[in-house]
């Protein structure tokens, strides 16, 4: 099992999730985080530190996003690895109550 990263996101890619990950798991994009599901420990610790609630268990995964689990395998290949946290993009706080951000998802 993996921990997922969902929707919510996207444009927002608030960080605070990469500094308590011991393995090192998190992959970061243009505007949006995976998790490598080939790293991933399910710790559980990224989960409670997202401000956004975009991480899910993947047992938890809302059935509208499971195409993220895919998602989150590839693009982990694709993107480079992301251990400190930084600033969030100045837009994230008006993208973070947004739904259905996929088509804004930049690879």
């Amino acid at each position: 099992m993996t921990y997922v990263i969902g929707d919510s996101c996207i444009r927002c890619k608030y960080t605070d999730c990469v500094e308590v990950c011991p393995v090192d798991c998190f992959h970061e994009g243009p505007n949006f985080l995976v998790i490598d599901p080939e790293e991933c420990i399910d710790c559980s610790l990224c989960e409670p530190e997202c401000p956004v609630n975009a991480i899910y268990a993947e047992e938890d995964l809302p059935e509208d996003q499971q195409d993220f689990l895919k998602l989150n395998a590839e693009l982990s290949q694709k993107w480079p690895v992301i251990t400190e946290m930084k600033e969030a993009p100045a837009d994230a706080d008006e993208w973070k109550d947004v739904s259905g951000k996929l088509d804004h998802l930049m690879q």
